[in-house]
């Protein structure tokens, strides 16, 4: 029994023969990919060999003055239309989370009224106004006033697009904001109300600049939103891009390319607003990882060989610490 035990433990146990590695197969990959090839060779050659399509005339009206200004117009409207949002939507988050049932309550009345109604019938009831409402007046309540205008003066074409874009808005920026606010950790609250810190500049110098990293990403959807939406103002007649377009194609009978020629721009400005917010996103998360992901130029040069794939930031902390000092 022993000599056997110690042959079995003596005798040296023969290598296994060294396998071939076959990697493996993905046949369905390679049968999407031909398919997305065929379909995207297709399309490309159908806008290629499709002489309706005129694209002389797009190229012709790209850079016209008019549509220039469209572009222009609705710039401004998506600038104007999100710093009301992006701070009526703070303010409103803010009172969402107040401890008075009032406050609270009202800005829980606004949201749920301006989310529940679609924007193209807030922007006509915007411009409509007027026919109701036959003065508008600014003084005491119930009392004496100490400025009254027409509101056909005020409520323009362009005022009531701000108002029926930036106020719809600020009711959906309210929710972006409440949730960022909701996912800083109240030990950070609870710590800046032990140093001394007040409500609000607890707010602004603590939970804030920790919530951003979740309200930047939803925000820049907004945006990216918001300059499409400007496209429905065309129902109340402002000239931004689209009702441009409209009124050349209604004159000039070309009606696809000129909606082509809007189609253009709107992705030349999305696009911008991709890579701006991009970068937005990667420089609230400096707090979040310990290693920022590559940028899309650091890829191509990692790929080339070039050097600086690796992205900066390996030693930044993995959880975001209480900043600001005490409150004097």
């Amino acid at each position: 029994m022993s000599s056997g035990a110690e042959t079995a433990r003596t005798e040296p146990t023969a290598a296994p023969a060294d396998l071939p590695v076959v990697p493996v197969r993905h046949p369905g990959r390679w049968v999407g990919a031909v398919v997305v090839l065929v379909v995207a060779a297709m399309f490309a050659h159908w806008l290629v060999a499709t002489s309706a399509l005129s694209w002389n005339v797009v190229w012709h009206y790209l850079f016209d003055p008019a549509i220039l200004t469209g572009v222009r117009r609705t710039i401004v409207l998506t600038v104007i239309a999100m710093v009301i949002g992006v701070a009526l939507g703070i303010v409103l988050a803010v009172m969402r989370l107040s401890q008075n049932p009032i406050v609270s309550g009202a800005a829980w009345l606004y949201i749920w009224f301006f989310r529940g109604t679609p924007v193209l019938v807030q922007l006509l009831f915007w411009f409509f106004l007027p026919t109701v409402l036959h003065s508008v007046s600014v003084g005491v309540p119930f009392g004496p006033s100490w400025f009254h205008t027409d509101p056909k003066t005020v409520i323009t074409q362009f005022s009531a697009a701000i108002l029926g874009l930036g106020l719809n808005e600020g009711a959906y920026m309210a929710e972006i904001a409440r949730a960022g606010i909701l996912s800083v950790d109240e030990g950070q609250t609870e710590a800046a109300q032990a140093l001394g810190m007040t409500r609000l500049s607890t707010m602004r110098r603590i939970v804030l600049p920790q919530a951003m990293r979740v309200i930047i990403p939803p925000t820049g959807n907004e945006t990216i939103s918001m300059l499409k939406l400007t496209s429905l103002v065309f129902a109340i007649g402002y000239m931004e891009l689209l009702t441009t377009a409209q009124v050349i194609y209604g004159r000039t009978f070309q009606t696809i390319p000129l909606l082509i020629t809007a189609s253009l721009w709107y992705l030349t400005m999305t696009s911008v607003l991709y890579v701006g917010q991009y970068y937005l996103e990667r420089y609230f998360a400096r707090g979040a990882t310990r290693a920022l992901p590559p940028t899309p130029v650091q890829r191509v040069r990692a790929r080339l060989g070039l050097g600086g794939g690796a992205a900066k930031g390996a030693d930044l902390p993995t959880s975001t610490l209480l900043v600001g000092r005490p409150h004097r």
